[in-house]
């Protein structure tokens, strides 16, 4: 089948010789569409205006040589993928690497032959072709992953808000104090994040998840009586030790969730280790596994402060609010026993942070 000039290529060809121009424009304008360029300048223009599939560039022309528009060319991100091919009489080995070093594919010499300049053009707009279709491929693929990933960021807001709202459906101080937690963790990664130690692992977007995994810290309080969750009073021994078991029953759920859905990744992960290891002391001390220092995951150690933070400001059945001061107090009071001590001096610094939040929320 004859190509239709909407089919066709367009080549530009650039010479400052016009029997060059001539002859190249008779043997390839059968098959292609050709535009003509006698200098540099025009050569950009052109190039900048019809977006060529392919360019036939003398080296020796008097204003710009060949080199430089080959340079231009490729330093813009328009016209960059553009393959250019060089027609010249240079022959030496330093010309072509130059002329590569600029960004050519290949080289045609003078005096012309018209079958190989055929061959070559050839066989470039098919290697084009190819790229551009693979460059189309990896565009619709990415395309796809982003909506999958936002589909799948969905999913997982919605599941945290379907769990979160059963917590609170059990227990009306949760609301609040999850969306004051969330932003309690968020901002104490952001600033252990400038230490070397962290700096690789708490990026932003680990920070943003392990912030929303947050939300699903008390989950496993779903499964606390509410005789002993709603309790106005002091827990008696046997009513504490049944509430200590909402960190491995949250765990367990999450874990299940997980596997229904087919659901293993780093947001899991984090919401499972911050649901279980919340109540964890650096010195070892806490439940439900006793870890102690670094074995307790980072982001359960940083949930430990912003739990007890925020309990210790907040009302609840059982207990009054208690000052900013005296909070601030016993928070750092326990650094190296209940809390991680680079999360405490975290804490400090950011402190003016946390108050704003504890104030809005």
């Amino acid at each position: 089948m004859i190509p239709t000039a909407i089919d066709r290529p367009t080549i530009l060809v650039v010479d400052d010789t016009p029997v060059n121009l001539s002859l190249l424009n008779g043997f390839l304008g059968k098959d292609y569409r050709i535009l003509l360029a006698n200098h540099g300048t025009k050569a950009l223009q052109l190039a900048q205006e019809r977006h060529p599939d392919l360019i036939l560039l003398d080296i020796m022309m008097p204003d710009l040589d060949g080199y430089e528009v080959c340079r231009r060319l490729k330093a813009d991100e328009a016209l960059q993928r553009i393959p250019v091919l060089f027609l010249t009489a240079k022959t030496e080995t330093e010309d072509e690497e130059q002329g590569f070093a600029v960004g050519a594919v290949d080289f045609i010499h003078k005096p012309i032959s018209l079958p190989i300049v055929a061959a070559r053009v050839r066989s470039h707009l098919q290697l084009k072709a190819w790229q551009d279709f693979l460059l189309d491929q990896n565009a619709w693929l990415l395309r796809e992953v982003e909506k999958r990933l936002s589909d799948i960021n969905r999913f997982q807001d919605a599941s945290i808000l379907t769990m979160v709202s059963l917590a609170e459906f059990r227990d009306e101080c949760t609301g609040n104090h999850i969306q004051r937690t969330q932003e309690y963790v968020r901002l104490l990664a952001q600033q252990l994040a400038h230490l070397p130690r962290y700096q690789h692992q708490l990026t932003s977007s680990y920070i943003e998840l392990m912030a929303k995994s947050a939300a699903l810290h008390d989950v496993g309080k779903i499964a606390i009586p509410d005789h002993i969750l709603l309790k106005p009073g002091k827990l008696t021994d046997e009513e504490f030790v049944i509430m200590r078991t909402h960190a491995v029953r949250g765990y367990e759920m999450l874990a299940r969730a997980g596997e229904h859905l087919g659901e293993h990744g780093e947001f899991l992960k984090l919401a499972k280790d911050i649901a279980h290891y919340h109540h964890e002391k650096w010195d070892g001390c806490g439940y439900p596994d006793g870890l102690q220092g670094h074995a307790i995951p980072l982001a359960a150690r940083l949930m430990a402060v912003a739990d007890v933070f925020d309990a210790l400001l907040t009302r609840r059945p059982y207990k009054e609010p208690l000052p900013m001061p005296e909070v601030v107090a016993m928070i750092k009071r326990e650094s190296g026993q209940h809390f991680d001590p680079e999360v405490i001096e975290a804490f400090v610094i950011i402190l003016p942070q946390l108050e704003v939040v504890a104030q809005q929320c």
